[in-house]
């Protein structure tokens, strides 16, 4: 099993989540981070850390959320690993509130 980063994160990319990953499995995109399906080990440390709630188990999907199985294997062949904390987008906050966002991710 792994876990997936899902629509939540889409221009919020806060990275706490990636701090107490213990094999490195996140990248980095312009305005979401993604989960390395063959990396992550299941642990499940990174999912309460996300304060929009965007990281779940693949078997756990939310509706609508499924692709972002895809789309985490996908982008992470193209992005950096982040091991680091950085700083959430500027406008993180508000983004948070926002559903129906897939549009505004930038591959």
């Amino acid at each position: 099993m792994t876990h997936v980063v899902t629509e939540a994160c889409i221009h919020c990319k806060y990275t706490d989540c990636v701090v107490p990953c213990p094999v490195d499995c996140f990248h980095e995109g312009p305005n979401f981070l993604a989960i390395d399906p063959d990396e992550c080990i299941d642990c499940t440390l990174c999912v309460e850390e996300c304060p929009v709630h965007a990281i779940y188990r693949d078997v756990d999907l939310p509706d609508g959320q499924e692709v972002f199985l895809e789309i985490n294997a996908r982008l992470i062949t193209h992005w950096p690993v982040i091991v680091q904390k950085k700083p959430a987008l500027p406008e993180a906050e508000h983004w948070a509130q926002v559903e129906q966002k897939r549009h505004l991710l930038e591959e």
